[in-house]
């Protein structure tokens, strides 16, 4: 994030003179600063079919590179994101007629016409999409790293129980043996070995996603509640399907409760069921997205504060912030991966505990 800071600190000097001329002229109203700031940040926050590196709007130009869109519409149709010009022109495969808005592929006619509700949603129908999205690539990118270093790791060990970890190897093994020790064994207990593979996958993948939102190349995967969701239902679906009898037990029936209130209990512990994935899925959730907008908040006071703070002045009170928020994001990075790790783990420990029958 540091880096991206100083990338876009330089933008001012080069927009100062288009900013005053106000783009005269061409018979529009153009929008306010602030406006374009809000949709940049919203479009940040959001998933695309474009990775996009950087836009010239002046020049009308945007860098980056499309990325494949697959849809199941009466067969399967694959092109690329490209052919949409940002949604500037409606595409045709196969007789069928797309068009992308808002960040939605539609069903449209040749004309590309929409249409909306009283909210001014769209009503158009959509294909199911199997698109591959930045979120996506951004997935792939996390997995390839793991990937990387977990067989780097698997080799040292290949070596013999005293080889010593090299390279990127180094760092994980500790927070292999921290998630080991602080989470596994004293949540789960003697089965904790059952559980290792997937709390090691839900810790790591949080963490590096959360890391890979910090750098320049703009990726939110974890601020992405289907993603937040997919990973929740996981912990649910393991929770639920590898409880032991004695947990619905606790559930349905809890013990040592009089009769009466055996019957209150119930459905308060089965919507526990579901509260507790529920409580994983926001909270990741809204803590990731929480802190993309404070940092793009803070950035965005290069271009608002010109006036205020002159422009070396903005460049470095929004640098200086930015970078306290970026190292207070690192922490986070590491403590949303950890709080959704020992909280699956102290869930899976629940249902599979074994409890003492006198």
């Amino acid at each position: 994030m540091f880096f991206a800071v100083i990338f876009f600190a330089v933008a001012p000097f080069a927009t100062v003179h288009a900013v005053e001329e106000g783009h005269h002229g061409h018979g529009e109203q153009p929008k306010s600063q602030a406006e374009e700031i809000q949709e940049y940040s919203q479009h940040h926050l959001q998933d695309d079919y474009y990775f996009s590196l950087f836009t010239d709007k002046k020049a009308g130009k945007h860098y980056g590179f499309p990325l494949p869109v697959i849809l199941i519409d009466g067969g399967l149709k694959m092109f690329s994101s490209g052919a949409f010009h940002h949604g500037e022109k409606v595409v045709e495969k196969d007789g069928q007629f797309y068009t992308l808005y808002h960040g939605k592929i539609y069903k449209t006619d040749a004309a590309g016409t929409l249409a909306f509700d009283e909210h001014g949603h769209a009503t158009n129908a959509k294909p199911l999409d199997f698109s591959i999205t930045k979120n996506v690539v951004g997935l792939f990118l996390a997995a390839a790293l793991l990937f990387w270093g977990f067989i780097s790791l698997a080799g040292t060990y290949k070596k013999g129980s005293n080889a010593l970890p090299k390279g990127i190897g180094r760092a994980l093994e500790p927070l292999v043996l921290y998630v080991r020790d602080e989470m596994a064994m004293p949540n789960i207990g003697h089965r904790y070995k059952e559980f290792m593979p997937y709390l090691l996958s839900v810790f790591f993948l949080i963490f590096v996603l959360n890391l890979l939102g910090l750098t320049p190349l703009g990726f939110n995967v974890t601020g992405n509640i289907s993603i937040t969701l997919c990973l929740a239902l996981f912990t649910f679906l393991i929770t639920t399907f590898k409880a032991n009898k004695d947990y619905w037990k606790h559930i349905f029936w809890m013990p040592g409760v009089p009769v009466p209130f055996k019957f209150v209990l119930a459905p308060i512990e089965v919507l526990g069921m579901f509260t507790k994935p529920f409580s994983l899925m926001l909270r990741l959730f809204a803590n990731i997205t929480a802190g993309h907008a404070v940092v793009m908040g803070l950035i965005a006071i290069v271009y608002l504060f010109q006036q205020q703070l002159t422009i070396p002045g903005s460049i470095g009170v929004s640098l200086v912030l930015t970078l306290i928020l970026t190292f207070l994001e690192l922490l986070v990075a590491f403590l949303q991966a950890f709080i959704f790790t020992m909280l699956s783990s102290l869930f899976i420990g629940m249902a599979v505990e074994e409890h003492a029958h006198h």
